[in-house]
């Protein structure tokens, strides 16, 4: 038994695996992209802020699927539908074309991510789930080194002859590996209580980001005419109509997408404005640094990975200073490594205008290396510091809203510092105004990591996190043993 959970297991986190490398590696293909299909800077936004926008808005409802019609056929469909969608990218003929593969890619992604950590807990006692879950975050951050590099390197080498598509093509083979895995080795298992879907929340959360990030990232290119900023309040008035209406679900039916009871918690909520605004500042600094360094400086796609490098490698680091010190020393851990960032992102700055056409890999090296540091001090430990306070039988809901959140946080990112970038940068592609853009860029980034520094002061306290922490081996020490954890799967 223990064998084959742990081989369902690893087919799942392998699953994750890839479409992690899928939401990294695109970055260093984004100018040859560009080059070749005519995109736009806002079209180029919307190849990365596409595919996270649709992950996240579809992410909680992919898990609840799960639950409901069972986990490893809603896992099959979720990598049948991504490995379509990379075919479709693979072969796209135009940019329209290449944006409606990677909406695909991150619907279907929404269905296949989620059921890891279901699957998880269904095959594994609480007390055997740290481990699996320290190794699930070792895959998140082995997917971080290796995405950057390895889409350089195929779209450097043009690989397969066909060079930026190759980045979807890899993912085709590996789509059908995780089919045939899934088939023999992953259990079905489905939720006994499973909570309904939730169609309307759906909707209306999907309309209301949709034209919230539709008006920030194609207002430049409209010159911000009135039917735009109509359109990014049409999206605000829907968003406030879906916190009505999660609400209202709520008192019915004791059900909702977003569970808003959990707003009320100052902790939980400080640890969403932590996460989206650090997620939203990591993925548009690196939109604007791989775009820069390729379109103005004349980098290749793997010189441009490789300068990524420093900061994986520093968040590995900043990993191993966080687990000790994370209990010990609680949220001034997330606060110090949140002041990193931004710190290490102005630094990128003083680089960046001090040396123009003779900048190097090894001089970003340092500032990369040091904001990656304070990315492990951060994100480690957040989730757990944040729910300290959260009653446990809503941890589950609170982790998935967590989740939804960094995606929301990371496609905001990309369509506020792409459009402050691309709109510097103008149709003339010269290096002065990318290094314009790029400047401005990290001058937004760093206010973001700075808003990210001053709401991880709102966390739980040290004492909140460690009467947490006894609350929850005083569970495990009450559990069932491993055989009626396990009896669930199907």
């Amino acid at each position: 038994m223990s064998q084959k959970r742990g081989l369902a297991l690893g087919v799942l986190i392998f699953a994750s695996f890839m479409d992690l490398l899928d939401a990294t590696i695109v970055n260093v293909a984004l100018p040859s992209i560009q080059d070749d299909l005519g995109a736009t800077g806002a079209q180029l936004e919307w190849v990365v802020g596409g595919y996270l926008l649709t992950f996240a808005v579809l992410m909680i409802t992919g898990g609840r699927l799960g639950d409901m019609v069972g986990r490893r056929r809603t896992f099959l469909l979720g990598v049948l539908g991504f490995t379509a969608g990379s075919v479709l990218a693979c072969v796209a003929p135009s940019i329209g074309v290449l944006l409606l593969a990677r909406i695909l890619q991150g619907g279907f992604a929404a269905m296949m991510v989620p059921q890891l950590l279901s699957t998880l807990q269904a095959l594994y006692s609480p007390r055997e789930r740290a481990a699996m879950l320290g190794l699930i975050g070792g895959v998140s951050g082995l997917s971080a080194v290796i995405g950057p590099v390895l889409g350089g390197w195929l779209v450097s080498a043009d690989a397969f002859g066909i060079g930026w598509r190759s980045i979807f093509l890899i993912n085709v083979p590996v789509g059908i590996a995780l089919v045939v895995a899934a088939l023999r080795w992953v259990p079905e298992t489905r939720s006994e209580d499973p909570i309904r879907l939730d169609p309307l929340g759906l909707v209306l959360a999907t309309t209301g980001l949709l034209g919230l990030v539709y008006a920030l990232v194609e207002g430049r290119q409209q010159h911000w005419a009135a039917w735009i900023w109509a359109i990014g309040g049409a999206g605000l008035a829907v968003l406030a109509a879906f916190v009505v209406q999660q609400r209202m679900r709520e008192r019915t039916i004791g059900s909702a997408l977003l569970p808003m009871r959990l707003f009320s918690d100052r902790g939980f909520s400080a640890g969403l404005v932590t996460q989206g605004a650090f997620q939203g500042s990591l993925v548009g600094f690196a939109l604007a640094l791989t775009v820069y360094v390729q379109a103005g400086l004349g980098w290749s796609a793997l010189h441009a990975g490789l300068t990524l490098l420093p900061f994986s490698l520093g968040a590995f680091v900043g990993t191993g200073i966080s687990v000790p010190l994370g209990t010990k020393l609680g949220k001034v851990v997330m606060v110090s490594g949140a002041a990193m960032q931004s710190a290490a992102t102005v630094w990128v700055i003083a680089i960046v205008h001090g040396q123009t056409e003779r900048l190097s890999t090894w001089d970003l090296a340092p500032a990369l290396f040091v904001a990656g540091i304070g990315l492990g001090m951060l994100v480690v430990p957040l989730v757990d510091v944040a729910l300290a306070t959260v009653p446990m039988s809503e941890a589950g809901a609170a982790s998935g809203v967590y989740g939804t959140v960094q995606q929301v946080g990371a496609a905001l990112g990309v369509a506020v510092i792409g459009t402050v970038f691309f709109g510097i940068v103008g149709t003339s592609y010269d290096e002065g105004s990318l290094r314009d853009g790029l400047l401005a860029a990290c001058w937004v980034a760093a206010g973001g990591y700075a808003l990210s520094a001053l709401a991880s002061l709102l966390l739980p306290s040290r004492s909140q996190v460690q009467q947490h922490q006894v609350a929850v081996a005083i569970e495990l020490e009450a559990e069932e043993p491993e055989s009626t954890v396990v009896q669930n799967a199907v």
